[in-house]
């Protein structure tokens, strides 16, 4: 089960990034950051009252851990994407969204240190593999040109992503509910909260931002639903399974992303570029093997 969900949000994931970065093109990054959550959240409670009618539950007791590990993914998951449409704006998109990939891997090593994920020897060559794939695409001019900038920017916003995950499980962990509802209330209660936290922000801060949303409502949209479909995935295979393990099999969001990419958005990818994503890929595969 969980890896159809994975392979649900890996595809949804690869369509929201690319139109996350057609709207980054004229709206600023917390507003971008916004069309992830702003329709996600009735879509996530129409989810999770379909599975109450269709696989009737108890409602869940909310404890202070769960209220920590929501309030810390909501947090982190809201820098993630800002950094991520800020990697749009620094590289092409395909690039951008192999750099957040970083998430995998991070997400292996913070299991393996904090969490009881156990690595064997393949494991920890898969990370390296993919550790050598994203220097070599932070790079425009191979290791020697290798740019700082994007290289930390990719790296914090793959690891902002991991914890995400990693708190996301731990939060579905609190709930003596069945799986897919335990995901459905972390998955609610995580977009509510990060939509109350921007929508505030930026009716105060940035009035026009929230206007500029308006004027692209369609492509705002296209944002929230593509995000909740992925999230939907992501948060229900972590309810099944470790995050090292989801991430990984996730990594063939990277093969979508590049369609997308040269289909749709018509940004051809390069050689390297391609070569960097295949490397992540095989390392992905070396850990799910583990």
């Amino acid at each position: 089960m969980w890896i159809y969900f994975t392979l649900q949000a890996a595809f949804s994931q690869s369509w929201r990034n690319a139109f996350q970065s057609k709207l980054s093109q004229d709206v600023d990054v917390v507003g971008v950051t916004l069309a992830r959550f702003l329709w996600a959240g009735p879509m996530a409670a129409c989810y999770l009252a379909a599975l109450y009618y269709f696989i009737p539950a108890d409602l869940p007791q909310f404890s202070m851990w769960l209220v920590f590990f929501v309030a810390g993914a909501a947090c982190l998951q809201i820098v993630a994407t800002a950094l991520m449409v800020k990697l749009f704006k620094l590289n092409n998109f395909a690039v951008g969204a192999g750099l957040a990939k970083s998430e995998a891997l991070v997400a292996a090593i913070l299991g393996a240190l904090f969490f009881g994920t156990n690595l064997s020897l393949l494991g920890w060559g898969g990370v390296l593999i993919g550790t050598i794939a994203i220097l070599l695409m932070s790079s425009r001019q191979g290791f020697k040109g290798l740019s700082l900038q994007t290289l930390i920017l990719g790296l914090a916003c793959g690891s902002c992503f991991a914890l995400t995950s990693l708190w996301v499980r731990e939060a579905s962990l609190t709930l003596d509910l069945p799986t897919t509802h335990r995901a459905a209330w972390v998955l609610l209660l995580v977009i509510v909260l990060q939509t109350f936290m921007l929508v505030s922000y930026l009716a105060v801060k940035r009035p026009a931002t929230l206007k500029k949303l308006q004027q692209h409502g369609r492509l705002t949209f296209l944002i929230s639903v593509t995000s909740c479909i992925g999230s939907i995935g992501w948060f229900s295979a972590m309810a099944y399974q470790s995050v090292p393990y989801v991430k990984t099999l996730g990594q063939v969001e990277i093969f979508f992303t590049m369609l997308v990419s040269i289909m749709w958005l018509k940004q051809p990818v390069k050689i390297k570029d391609g070569f960097g994503l295949v490397l992540i890929a095989i390392a992905a595969i070396m850990v799910m093997w583990t």
